[in-house]
């Protein structure tokens, strides 16, 4: 018996409690600070950002998933029959997967869940791939945030607590003087009016399929949201592979825009200059390589999910 086309297994009560410990082990390290920045009415321009951009929250993060195809067994594994997308496991899955006759076991109800979210099944399958199969761009230098304060004398700042490295006439220079190649409509679309024209392409969500490449840093931090989209259909210590390495990228995005973040323990990589160019390519070289790897594990758990009748 197989769940999509991966095989049922088991997970015993003190092996799948031992992982949600260290799994939420590991959200906390990011989560807590946060929420206790939160109370405060404090933010962090870099280390806020994965939790306010994206629509997961730190509570629904925190929660484990086995992922697809995993009974799991013992008494507290009942609480789940309240979580979205859990059941009883049925006589023939706890046989199947080697679970005991008798005694709790839930496992994910995936007809239910691909009945609700076969569209994002299908868009992340379509993302995914298409984006892995492009070759990637080093040749933006992350002036996408640039363009977000272009002319910002005529509109509003996007960071209002911060305060720009070169100054409003330094940062419009840098956008004059080079060109803007963005293939991301996530980070176009926060583009100043005035900078909007100045953008050699033009990203659209319509288009977004067709345009995202493997070079692009908001792509690569978008492999976090693919993931937790299809939670709890995979397992969560995918997603947060996803969502730490979407958080490096973020820190390097941002060292790389026209923000000064020297307080903030971030110091810049000085992308008006040659020499800074050289370091953002690296990094997005970097970070392109390990996204690679993430991408071909994420198309593996999602193509995983589902029966391809067409092959």
């Amino acid at each position: 018996m197989t769940i999509g086309t991966t095989p049922l297994q088991h997970q015993d009560d003190a092996t799948w409690q031992a992982r949600t410990t260290a799994h939420q082990e590991r959200v906390d390290r990011y989560a807590l600070p946060y929420l206790a920045r939160r109370s405060a009415g404090q933010k962090h321009p870099v280390e806020d950002f994965l939790f306010t951009y994206y629509t997961q929250k730190p509570g629904q993060l925190r929660r484990w998933h086995p992922g697809a195809a995993v009974v799991l067994a013992g008494d507290a594994a009942m609480e789940r029959l309240d979580w979205k997308f859990y059941r009883p496991a049925t006589e023939a899955e706890r046989a199947v997967s080697g679970s005991p006759k008798d005694g709790p076991a839930v496992v994910l109800d995936m007809a239910k869940f691909l009945e609700q979210r076969k569209d994002a099944v299908d868009f992340a399958r379509i993302i995914l791939g298409r984006t892995a199969a492009r070759p990637a761009q080093f040749g933006c230098f992350g002036l996408h945030e640039w363009a977000m304060v272009y002319q910002q004398d005529a509109n509003e700042v996007r960071h209002e607590y911060l305060h720009l490295r070169l100054g409003s006439r330094g940062t419009d220079a840098v956008v004059e003087e080079n060109k803007i190649r963005c293939t991301h409509f996530d980070a176009y679309r926060f583009y100043t009016p005035q900078a909007s024209g100045l953008n050699e392409l033009t990203p659209t969500r319509e288009n977004q399929r067709d345009m995202e490449q493997p070079g692009c840093l908001h792509a690569n931090m978008d492999l976090y949201k693919w993931a937790y989209k299809l939670s709890p259909a995979l397992p969560s210590e995918l997603v947060m592979d996803c969502f730490e390495l979407s958080w490096r990228i973020r820190a390097m995005d941002m060292q790389a825009s026209p923000y000064d973040l020297a307080e903030w323990g971030y110091p810049p990589i000085q992308i008006e200059t040659a020499a800074g160019k050289a370091d953002y390519v690296g990094f997005q070289r970097g970070f392109a390589a390990e996204s690679a790897v993430l991408r071909e594990r994420l198309r593996a758990a999602v193509d995983a999910l589902v029966v391809d009748e067409s092959a």
